[in-house]
């Protein structure tokens, strides 16, 4: 189904003309905020307490003077351009302070989310030898007990709280000018943040980027994947420790002028919630992640009235085809899924003047070159499977990162002859779709088939039985590997020797018959990145041990 698009009527013609201009100095907060704050009744920011009732509105206007103040506060306490401060805030108003008073000094941020432990925030901390960590009162003592061990920290900065030994985020506002006199100018390669992201080996990796990078580059995933305007009011579910903040609650949406919204969200999600505040406040354009659309799905979704929603996303993982028909049925919303990582804006995307196949992620975004290449580098044929790469020579595209920082190890292994590796793999069908298939080391080899988990997961999750459900490689004497599905069950379903069976004889109907699950474990929860990507490294680990205890 196409859909009438706002900033890209004509794909083709998008991809090979358009392309990000790049200044010689550039700054977000700056440049981009400062600017639209010459409206002064212009609307930023929505943000909604954990309750959904209370609500606190900001315009541009009042974010540079808020952002002014913080980045004099800053100054006054030593942090200078390029010094790096980690932030765990959850998803309050001064979140957005605090970041663009960094980026308007050229101070690096470092978002993490609420969910890291001490010894998480130890390692970051000392990791990018960061001087200064900011939070709130809730998380206080984790820093505190990480803050021992981290011989470069020197400011601890409290959010909402008074307690002995921190700095009071509100004395010292309460004490700053409005005015920010002077900032040193960044150009558009100096650093702009540094993102933890985890791999399947070792510890978080930092990833580098740049001003242009995010703050220009962001661009293509709101003007093209959000397709947003000046007037839109955009919703992205993220925590704020998330790359995927970046992508919809920031630096794109502002560029283009429009307002994005939060809610405080803390504990398990709540479809029902959510759905209440998608009608009461209109907004337009909204994202989330495919485990919060199939919560979503299973409310009836005929009863809100979202007359004003008139464009979803879906990112963070591969969106199966069913959840996509189920929220279309509900609504009458296509969800256009998205590729894109820490490392990088939107790659690959499902764009509204384009066809949508329901599991494909799209097509690439302009200003990016996306092949599917194999362990030498070698482009593979339309239906040929290997590693999604990105072209960075002759020319760097805009959007793609500076550098795992200090690990010249990891960039050696990320990049090869004229492509980054996304450590992804897919097919590229003949119209020029990509088809996700998994992690490089995902893929599920039984008896010499190359199963990808998300073919059984978007077959399991047809069922109705299924409210979630994660699929790997478990050890087999005779096959080598077989598919094991670790199931959560949606509500009024009991775990049952013959709900497995039903589930078994459901994929071998849905998909290829070699591809069922031939395991099946009921299970009330499933691993999880603090970003909300399911860990089947973990799972996948778990099997591994459990045969070796067996053997």
């Amino acid at each position: 189904m196409t859909h009438v698009a706002t900033n890209m009527p004509d794909y083709e013609s998008a991809y090979n003309n358009d392309r990000l201009d790049v200044p010689e100095f550039f700054n977000f907060g700056l440049d981009v905020v400062d600017k639209w704050a010459e409206d002064r009744t212009k609307l930023a920011l929505i943000s909604v307490d954990s309750t959904g009732e209370n609500v606190q509105h900001h315009s541009f206007w009042d974010l540079k003077i808020l952002s002014n103040k913080y980045a004099n506060a800053l100054r006054d306490r030593g942090v200078k351009k390029g010094d790096r401060v980690f932030i765990m805030l959850p998803r309050i108003p001064e979140w957005y302070v605090v970041m663009l008073g960094l980026i308007k000094l050229g101070a690096l941020p470092m978002p993490g989310t609420t969910l890291l432990t001490s010894k998480d925030i130890e390692y970051r901390i000392n990791t990018a030898e960061a001087v200064m960590a900011i939070t709130d009162g809730e998380n206080a003592d984790k820093i505190d007990e990480a803050a021992g061990g981290c011989p470069t920290l020197q400011h601890l900065v409290v959010v909402g709280a008074g307690i002995r030994g921190w700095v009071s985020f509100e004395e010292e506002m309460a004490e700053a000018s409005s005015v920010l006199d002077d900032p040193e100018p960044t150009r558009s390669d100096d650093p702009l943040l540094i993102y933890f992201t985890s791999g399947t080996v070792g510890y978080p990796k930092m990833v580098l980027h740049t001003q242009a990078s995010y703050g220009i580059g962001h661009i293509i995933s709101a003007k093209y994947w959000h397709d947003l305007t000046a007037t839109d009011l955009m919703w992205t579910l993220s925590d704020t420790g998330w790359a995927k903040a970046a992508y919809g609650k920031l630096f794109g949406q502002w560029t283009l002028g429009a307002a994005v919204m939060q809610h405080d969200a803390r504990g398990r999600f709540d479809a029902p919630l959510t759905l209440r505040l998608l009608e009461k406040h209109g907004v337009t354009s909204f994202c989330a992640p495919p485990t919060a659309y199939r919560m979503l799905v299973l409310e009836d979704l005929r009863k809100y009235r979202l007359d004003n929603l008139r464009h979803c996303t879906g990112a963070g993982e591969p969106l199966n085809p069913e959840v996509m028909k189920q929220w279309q049925d509900g609504t009458g919303l296509v969800i256009y899924d998205g590729y894109g990582q820490t490392e990088t804006v939107l790659m690959v995307g499902n764009f509204r003047c384009n066809e949508v196949r329901p599991g494909s992620m799209g097509k690439p975004a302009p200003g990016f070159t996306i092949r599917v290449v194999d362990e030498q580098g070698n482009e593979m044929p339309a239906g040929e499977e290997g590693q999604i790469a990105v072209k960075v020579k002759p020319e760097r595209p805009v959007g793609l990162f500076k550098e795992y920082w200090k690990d010249a190890e990891e960039m050696e292994r990320s990049f090869l002859g004229d492509w980054y590796l996304t450590g992804d793999k897919a097919y590229i069908d003949e119209d020029g779709y990509f088809w996700f298939v998994g992690r490089a080391d995902d893929v599920i080899i039984s008896a010499g088939y190359r199963i990808g988990p998300f073919e059984v997961e978007s077959a399991l999750i047809e069922h109705p039985a299924v409210a979630e459900s994660a699929v790997v490689a478990s050890p087999d004497d005779v096959r080598g590997e077989i598919v094991k599905a670790f199931v959560i069950l949606a509500p009024d379903y009991v775990a049952s020797d013959e709900l497995m069976i039903s589930l078994q004889d459901h994929v071998r109907t849905t998909t290829a018959p070699y591809k069922y699950p031939r395991a099946v474990e009921f299970v009330t929860e499933l691993p999880k990145t603090v970003s909300g990507k399911i860990r089947r490294v973990e799972l996948r680990q778990r099997e591994l041990d459990k045969a070796n205890r067996d053997s």
